[in-house]
């Protein structure tokens, strides 16, 4: 095997009092995919910002082409030729795409940014991901899956040697990712060493080479990417996973309670006349392609987006674009993007936990903080939020334990009704289980779950029956028995203006695909 382009030889790193690396050593080859595995809060986003230059080893060393380096700062990394694509975007919203994608290295020309060469950049950038945007764009109008498409082309324009990529296909389409995939390969022929962090086990075979498993912030084996999913897992989370859906999908009840009613529901461009039921008791999926307008439906249930139409919850009817009453009413909303959408990151735990019930639990006009303190520590231990104590920022938690804090808010609140947008994105196998034992419990305590997920598997396993959405509209419901991959797709192009047949091609393609792998 070649020399290490990078490695990091015994190192450790705490916060406070809170080990969160220990005695921790990984290799990155030229050419090669080292791949790292861990239950959120094991340590790897830790571990990959002392690669990248964030955080600076408490002890051991950092080694570039047999060197030891110190990295103060990401600027230190960057110049070693060490790139590193985020879980988080770090991108700004208000900004075009070239502008983001040379962030902080514009080129310029006698003194000032030279536009021509900047929107250059970005069109090289974008065409080695397949990507044609207009590099004048603004950010911000765009969706998450391309806004992690330009987070990636930012990565690449830098022409790194070492390339860190931490959950880079978390919101992008199996399409999306097929050609992130093929761009990784080239670069591996190009001799580029690689880090890639992903929590969709099916990737781990396609893109890795060597898989480094990390357990409470120690790496507790090193494997062959080859080696078989159950192994991985039971290697990762240190026990058996039986079964990965724990809920089956059941026939509703004659006697079940309507508890939310959408008739005639348009929001915005994406949304045109929506219309469907959701019982006591049941999942509901909602499937599609991106763009179809599932996040777009859920947000205007949760009266976060205008609307027209009618929703009613237990028969009262629910004003539009009034996010208190629809939590009142008793909904909860897990959002598509947690971060700007789901949380307050320089809060604590206890606070983003008890924002759905301040004013419902204060007393006298006063927030019972103790109250506060003492249900959200109830409600964080059920759902086995990793954290160092309930005071924590939760800007300093782990993307799948950021994510259960937003479920916990629901939960503390009581919510009858849980409105989904992709509930494990970003979440580990573990993590996964757990969200869908919390969805078994709500619907066998006589509540509903709306789920709006990309990953078909995911809506096949939980749904009791599947809503298709296609340009804003549903083309088709299917129970749980018709359901396949096949059908959902052919439903979800069924409005589309594109040639259905090519859709229905790539989507067997990438199916036959994630089985070869």
């Amino acid at each position: 095997m070649s020399e290490p382009l990078m490695q990091l030889r015994n190192v450790s790193k705490s916060f406070g009092s809170v080990r969160v690396i220990e005695d921790v050593s990984v290799a990155i080859h030229p050419g090669q995919v080292t791949v790292l595995l861990g239950e959120n809060g094991a340590g790897k986003s830790t571990l990959i910002k002392m690669m990248s230059g964030i955080y600076q080893p408490d002890s051991g060393e950092i080694i570039v082409d047999g060197t030891q380096v110190h990295l103060p700062h990401v600027r230190a990394a960057e110049r070693l030729g060490i790139a590193t694509i985020h879980q988080e975007l770090n991108l700004v919203p208000t900004m075009s795409v070239a502008q983001n994608i040379s962030l902080g290295r514009e080129p310029r020309k006698f003194g000032v940014v030279d536009r021509k060469k900047l929107a250059r950049i970005a069109r090289d950038a974008m065409a080695r991901i397949g990507m044609d945007l207009d590099p004048s764009a603004n950010l911000g109008d765009m969706g998450v899956a391309r806004q992690q498409l330009v987070e990636v082309a930012k990565a690449l324009s830098l022409n790194a040697r070492i390339l860190i990529l931490d959950e880079p296909t978390a919101a992008l389409t199996g399409t999306e990712s097929a050609a992130l995939f093929a761009v990784i390969d080239e670069l591996k022929a190009r001799g580029v060493g690689m880090v890639f962090i992903s929590h969709h086990m099916d990737e781990i075979a396609r893109v890795g080479d060597t898989v480094v498993v990390l357990r409470d912030g120690h790496a507790v084996a090193e494997v062959a990417a080859s080696t078989t999913e159950d192994e991985l897992i039971r290697l990762m989370v240190g026990r058996e996973l039986s079964e990965q859906f724990p809920r089956r999908p059941r026939r509703r009840d004659d006697d079940a309670e309507e508890l939310l009613c959408v008739r005639g529901v348009s929001a915005g461009d994406l949304v045109k006349d929506v219309s469907f039921s959701l019982y006591q008791g049941e999942v509901v999926g909602i499937a599609g392609l991106v763009g179809a307008g599932r996040t777009e439906l859920i947000r205007a249930i949760a009266g976060a987006e205008t609307r027209t139409g009618s929703v009613t919850i237990a028969g009262q009817d629910l004003p539009a674009g009034d996010v208190a009453a629809a939590v009142q009413a008793g909904i909860g909303h897990v959002p598509e993007d947690r971060k700007h959408q789901g949380l307050v990151l320089d809060a604590s735990v206890t606070h983003n936990i008890g924002y759905a019930t301040v004013g419902r639990t204060a007393k006298a006009g006063l927030v019972d903080r103790a109250g506060q303190r003492r249900r959200a520590q109830d409600v964080a231990a059920k759902l086995r939020v990793r954290m160092r104590d309930i005071d924590q920022h939760v800007r300093d938690l782990s993307g799948g334990n950021q994510q259960k804090v937003v479920f916990a808010r629901w939960v503390a609140a009581g919510s009858r009704i849980l409105l989904l947008d992709e509930p494990t994105r970003g979440v580990d196998v573990g993590a996964k289980v757990e969200i869908y034992e919390l969805i078994r419990d709500v619907t066998d305590a006589g509540g509903a779950v709306l789920l709006v997920s990309s990953e078909l598997p995911e809506v096949l396993g939980m749904s009791d029956r599947i809503l298709v959405m296609s340009e804003g509209r549903v083309s088709g419901e299917l129970s749980s028995e018709q359901a396949t991959e096949d059908s959902v797709m052919a439903l979800a192009v069924s409005n589309s203006h594109s040639d259905a047949s090519a859709e229905r091609a790539i989507h067997t393609l990438e199916r036959e695909t994630r089985e070869q792998a």
